[in-house]
């Protein structure tokens, strides 16, 4: 029998704690449960490492059990101010609470202004009903303006997506989850400036909805920065338009990642993406080709297409770790392949369609605040015309 006791706690909830894990109060002691409920409180936003203990009881007859936690710090702020191209003071300020109530909750939201007002609120708890079944709701309403592409012409769009969506979060276990749902949205562009033709419209107004699937394969362990293990993210989507003149499509995209640790700071992490959707020639092609998305160097949204094959591969390094701070250098190659709009699969063997950008970066850590990683990179690409540049960012590239 067991007796169990979860220590560390601030934040989080124990009656929370005790829903969702698997070893339990006056049950017989499984070791393979222990080790799920690790890997369960490990990915948990609220906690930023956990281990066990086991003791036998004075009597011989049971087993003390102690979850030990380390929580994270959870309520993040977000202020970025920048200028545009057109020298427009720009500015983004937001909050998130990702262990909101101590539940496990993420919810908040930020506002954005460049010269045009952007909002986005976000509610998402994966245990709201029971520990396999929980709920995400989204709303948005973004604004920015977009170069689309029209052969060898470029135009800038002012581009409005207004959107609600719902989705049901199903875990069957640590491994197995699947995302169900709907998103209702509007979307509008209005012309700004650039070389259009004349078959092009100079706006639209579009209400489409957008049913979604995710398949969630997910057997990565983590041990504070460090990341080891196989995860498989697959996400499709179908899209309706009100427009006759804008056709139904389906998008879907895999994503591969794979994670090796190599001694006690070093971690080589890889992403594998193949993206395919419904190949219409239109400028507003799903697949873009951008810096902070994918390939780092090449610029900003420079390109669209409608499949892609794309792979970033890197290897981390702790130079310096003391506390609750790491410093870590790494050392990427981001490589990719485009379907232009109307093309055919001969595109990705196409040279001009092909990017090789390899670079490196650092980043700042703090452990003991969720997501809490400063990255800057610096890629140069490979062949004629290449790009180069540095790219700024919260969070692991991927």
């Amino acid at each position: 029998m067991v007796s169990l006791e979860i220590r560390g706690l601030k934040k989080t909830k124990t009656s929370f704690l005790n829903k969702i894990i698997e070893v339990k109060q006056n049950r017989v002691l499984d070791s393979v449960q222990l080790e799920q409920d690790m890997i369960r409180l490990k990915r948990l936003p609220g906690i930023s490492h956990a281990y066990y203990q086991v003791f036998i009881t004075g009597t011989g007859d049971g087993y003390n059990v102690f979850y030990n936690i380390e929580e994270n710090f959870t309520l993040i702020p977000t202020i970025n101010i920048w200028t545009t191209t057109n020298n427009q003071f720009s500015y983004k300020v937001g909050v998130y609470d990702f262990n909101f109530l101590g539940r496990g909750m993420a919810f908040g939201g930020f506002y954005q202004n460049n010269g045009r007002d952007t909002y986005s609120i976000n509610f998402r708890a994966p245990y709201l009903f029971s520990k396999k079944l929980g709920l995400a709701i989204n709303h948005q309403n973004w604004k920015s303006e977009e170069p689309l592409y029209f052969g060898d012409e470029t135009a800038n769009y002012l581009y409005n997506n207004k959107s609600f969506e719902v989705l049901g979060l199903y875990q069957f276990n640590t491994v197995h989850k699947f995302h169900v749902g709907v998103n209702v949205f509007n979307e509008k562009y209005e012309y700004v400036s650039g070389n259009i033709i004349s078959e092009v419209p100079r706006s639209l107004d579009l209400d489409k909805l957008l049913l979604k699937l995710v398949y969630d394969y997910d057997k990565l362990n983590y041990s504070y920065q460090y990341v080891s293990g196989f995860r498989s993210v697959l996400t499709l989507q179908s899209v309706t338009s009100n427009n006759k003149t804008q056709d139904d499509f389906f998008i879907g995209w895999n994503d591969l990642l794979y994670f090796i640790r190599f001694s006690d700071k070093g971690n080589w992490a890889n992403r594998l993406r193949l993206g395919l959707a419904s190949n219409s020639e239109s400028p507003f092609a799903p697949f873009a080709l951008d810096n902070n998305l994918n390939i780092r160097g090449v610029g900003n949204l420079i390109d669209r297409g409608t499949a892609v094959i794309l792979l970033n591969t890197e290897y981390r390094h702790t130079l310096y770790e003391k506390g609750w701070f790491s410093l870590q250098g790494n050392a990427f190659v981001d490589s990719g392949t485009w379907r232009e709009p109307g093309g055919d699969f001969g595109d990705f063997v196409d040279s001009e369609n092909i990017k090789i950008y390899p670079g490196v970066g650092l980043r700042l850590i703090h452990k003991k605040i969720y997501n809490a990683i400063f990255r800057i990179d610096y890629g140069v690409g490979l062949g004629k015309n290449s790009s180069k540049g540095i790219v700024f960012g919260i969070g692991q590239y991927f």
